[in-house]
């Protein structure tokens, strides 16, 4: 089963500890067996507040199997960041899309969705319906 292929998921936050908090969150949740493989890219080099391409770039190589990279994102410059290394075109793996959804929840539903074997469009849809999800 480790010869399969799984979507790989990003998780990019300003913050270094946010980022690999919710990854662990995610991994966490998704149960038993093969997990997919999860990345944070959280900061700056050197730890401070930020976002950074570099680290975006490192983790999405890093969960990469073939199956695509699902990129979710905190806030507004991690957002443009992304976009950006998308539009140059050779910085992230191909068949690397970044997600519309909510950083924890979203982040949650495409970990176990991936996990359980689900193509690219399946994970960016689970964590896309994040957004439905009520509370109260």
């Amino acid at each position: 089963m480790s010869d399969e292929k799984l979507v790989g998921i990003v998780l990019v936050s300003h913050s270094a500890a946010v980022a690999a908090s919710v990854a662990e969150l995610a991994a966490g949740l998704a149960g038993g067996g093969t997990t997919a493989p999860v990345a944070p890219a959280g900061g700056v080099e050197g730890g401070g507040l930020g976002t950074s391409a570099e680290l975006i770039s490192a983790a999405a190589a890093s969960v990469d199997r073939g199956a695509g990279v699902a990129v979710l994102t905190d806030l507004g410059s991690a957002v443009l960041t992304v976009k950006t290394l998308l539009a140059e075109g050779d910085e992230l793996p191909a068949h690397t899309r970044l997600v519309d959804a909510p950083f924890v929840e979203g982040a949650v539903a495409a970990v176990v969705t991936a996990s359980s074997g689900a193509d690219l469009a399946a994970v960016e849809a689970a964590a896309s319906e994040a957004y439905t999800y009520r509370k109260v």
